[in-house]
């Protein structure tokens, strides 16, 4: 063995941890970057729905995804605190017209 077979190897062992390594980075990166605002969104989405139903604020919702193994779990949780529910608007049947 050379001393320049020697040199060569770690260069190459290096940049393969080198290259492994960023990947690793760049992919929670990608990972959590998305995550809040996609959690925001989804908690405003919800917050449109529920509120047809119960008067809510955003700060009623709690919003987690967790990992277990391959699958992912998204948690809601929301607190209604026994407030009025909000008088809907009467159904329309279509037969308006029926006098």
């Amino acid at each position: 063995m050379s001393l320049f077979d020697f040199f060569k190897k770690s260069r190459h062992n290096s940049a393969a941890t080198a290259k492994e390594r960023l990947q690793i980075i760049v992919a929670h990166q990608r990972n959590q970057s998305s995550q809040p605002q996609f959690l925001e969104t989804m908690k405003q989405e919800i917050l449109e729905v529920v509120k047809k139903y119960f008067a809510i604020d955003l700060d009623d919702i709690k919003a987690d995804i967790s990992h277990e193994g391959e699958t992912e779990m998204l948690e809601l949780n929301i607190n209604l605190h026994n407030k009025e529910i909000p008088q809907a608007a009467p159904a329309s049947s279509g037969d308006e017209n029926t006098a």
